[in-house]
Formats: structure tokens, C-alpha cells, sequence
């Protein structure tokens, strides 16, 4: 017996003046796979945690009217195939994100269209099974975070920066009233 599930690309737009799109680009593919047998969040909250992220990221997104990115929740053997194609290893992983901002690049021109900063992919069966007793909603928005953070150039290249990327994704999940992994595993042994 085959399942249909969604397949979800999230278009956030993010204005920093206060005049946020809450209706942005939304496009909806269908994939086959498995379902997860646990609800995921709504498209509306996706749009309240990216565009709160966004909110507290600013001084690390270059300036633009807007600001635009996907989120694609997909399955292994798609997040297998993205990472071999793009990363070279042939495996899965929990997420995968694809920056179109670079460093060097110059600052983007005047325009009245969102800077498009680029995607983050998860696979929801990975995240299910690392979520845990915090569950696959809070594993999820630990993922979109660690992605975004990704595409913002955040990066772990070692200890002292991976640290400085983890406590930046706890305060981000804390902003949308999210208990991080990490603080729920230290409730849990205190």
C-alpha cells in the first residue's frame, strides 16, 4: 500500500519595517512516502517561527525590503539524494540547507522584491526519530533554525562556534515558546 503525504515548500517573506507579508508565496507538492503518524505544524505556525527568526536574526541579514526562503520537509531517501548530489556523501541526514547569499557577493541591488536567502530541507522520518521525549515539533523548529542559521552564514567548523550556533538556535526556539532539546534533556537528569 503506497501513502500520499505533502510534500511542503514554506515561502516566508519577511519586512523588516513591520510591514510583513503573513500571505506569502505558499506552493504545496505532493511526494510518497510513509506518513509520519504525528501531526506537523501548520503552515501558520512555520510562518510565525520563520518570521519571528527573521525579527531576531536582523543584524545578520544584509539589508533588503524583504526576505525570502524555503522550507522543504521531505523524507530519507529525497534528503539522501540531495546529499549525495550537492555534499557528495551518499547518505541522509536530518538537514540539509542551500544558501543563495555568499559572503563576497556585493550588496544587493535597490529592489522592491524579498532577497531571496535560500532553502532548508528536512527529513521529517529522521527527525522523528531523533525527537526524543521533546518531540517531532520541537525537533523540526531545531532543524528549521539550524538551517537558517546555515543560510545567514552561521556555520560549526569547531567547538567554540558550534556552541555559539546552538545557543543561538535555543534563544530562537525560546522567542516561539519552544523548550530546546538541550534544556529539556538537563530538566530531565536535574
Amino acid at each position: 500500500m503506497e501513502y500520499r503525504c505533502p510534500l511542503i515548500l514554506y515561502r516566508n517573506v519577511f519586512r523588516p519595517d513591520n510591514r510583513m507579508s503573513l500571505s506569502p508565496r505558499i506552493a504545496v507538492w505532493i511526494e510518497e512516502h510513509p506518513p509520519t503518524g504525528r501531526p506537523l505544524p501548520t503552515e501558520a505556525t512555520w510562518q510565525a517561527w520563520i518570521t519571528t527568526w527573521l525579527g531576531l536574526l536582523a543584524t545578520d541579514l544584509p539589508p533588503a525590503v524583504g526576505y525570502e526562503l524555503g522550507l522543504r520537509l521531505t523524507d530519507d531517501q529525497a534528503i539522501q539524494t540531495l546529499n549525495r548530489d550537492f555534499r557528495y556523501q551518499d547518505r541522509s541526514t536530518d538537514v540539509l540547507a542551500f544558501a543563495a547569499l555568499e559572503a563576497e557577493l556585493p550588496a544587493p541591488p535597490d529592489t522592491d522584491e524579498p532577497l531571496y536567502l535560500g532553502d532548508v530541507v528536512i527529513s521529517v522520518p529522521t527527525a522523528e526519530h531523533q525527537a526524543g521525549r521533546h518531540g517531532l515539533t520541537v525537533e523540526l523548529a531545531w532543524l528549521a533554525s539550524h538551517g537558517i542559521l546555515h543560510l545567514l552564514g552561521w556555520d560549526h567548523p569547531d567547538e567554540t562556534r558550534l556552541e555559539a550556533m546552538l545557543t543561538q538556535q535555543s534563544q530562537l526556539l525560546l522567542a516561539v515558546g519552544l523548550t530546546p532539546p538541550q534544556a529539556q534533556a538537563e530538566e530531565e537528569t536535574a
